[in-house]
């Protein structure tokens, strides 16, 4: 199934190429084992800058640098001649580069969107629950606009630093999407789930849209939204917003101290997109070109042209 699925990810990537989407160099295989090799990505994954404790705090304009490029990825995807749906959109899967710039990675549930006029395809349920459209899971049915309900958690997760699903929260905060939304249309109720380690050093009206935004992508009906392209005009009005919060620094750390103390209280380790332990190190395990050592006969090497 594994090889079925890395196949499947040299044929996509072999296709398409954008800025935002992870560059595939070249694959090789033997016997049961095929590997493919991308580019380095210096920075790793957002998971582990958002949710390993200990990792340096991304600051606003950082996150929404980064929601904006994994919106360019997506957009790209969704409105290429043939359309693709993305189908695993997760914390995960957005790589960053030494300056932060996203780009998405692993394609292997990456589907073809619907055609001759339908709205949907029909499929096997996969991905990731708590980032999976609630259409896809119960039905099978999956929209483009399935990838917007989970580009929609991940942007909460930027708010927030919570993960998408967490064991160790309490039970009525385990689920972030059912804990966080009826704090979204309130103020005063989304300065309380934004992550402390902002210190509140961001401009609150910007949040403020993030928030409506993020709701507008967690609609039941995916008819109702948003495409990934207009995602990607409010992401960028977003970031035009430049007034800081007016709350001094030394009250705003005073204020988020309790709050982050909070936070990391309900955190878990960090765990692997299989499931284990996060890696320690600072890139993501993703091979790259001059790390691979053969330990017998070396293995055909493809570069990704000859695709």
């Amino acid at each position: 199934m594994l090889n079925l699925l890395l196949q499947s990810e040299v044929k996509l990537l072999g296709k398409f190429s954008h800025p935002n989407l992870v560059r595939l160099l070249g694959y090789c295989w033997e016997e049961n084992q095929f590997l493919l090799v991308y580019e380095y990505m210096q920075k790793g994954s957002l998971e582990k800058h958002l949710f390993r404790k200990g990792a340096e705090p991304l600051p606003w304009n950082v996150r929404i640098k980064i929601a904006i490029g994994a919106a360019e990825g997506l957009a790209f995807l969704h409105t290429s001649e043939k359309s693709v749906i993305y189908r695993d959109f997760k914390t995960s899967n957005i790589l960053l580069d030494g300056a932060f710039n996203a780009k998405l990675s692993d394609f292997g549930l990456a589907k073809f969107g619907p055609l001759n006029g339908n709205s949907h395809v029909t499929t096997r349920v996969m991905g990731t629950y708590g980032y999976a459209a609630p259409e896809y899971v119960a039905t099978g049915h999956l929209y483009v606009k399935s990838d917007v309900y989970g580009f929609g958690v991940v942007l909460l997760e930027l708010l927030t630093g919570l993960k998408a699903l967490d064991t160790n929260r309490p039970s009525w905060q385990q689920n972030l999407v059912e804990f966080a939304r009826p704090s979204l249309s309130d103020k005063r109720k989304l300065k309380k789930i934004m992550d402390p380690r902002l210190e509140e050093q961001y401009p609150i009206k910007a949040a403020v849209q993030a928030a409506e935004l993020i709701l507008q992508c967690l609609e039941s009906d995916p008819k109702s939204r948003p495409s990934m392209e207009e995602v990607l005009e409010t992401l960028k009005k977003i970031d035009d917003t430049k007034d800081v919060s007016k709350d001094s620094k030394g009250s705003a750390k005073k204020k988020a101290a309790k709050r982050q103390e909070e936070h990391y209280r309900h955190q878990s380790p960090l765990q692997s997109r299989h499931g284990g332990t996060g890696n320690k190190g600072g890139a993501h395990s993703s091979a790259y070109v001059g790390s691979y050592k053969s330990t017998g006969a070396p293995r055909p090497f493809y570069f990704a042209n000859h695709l």
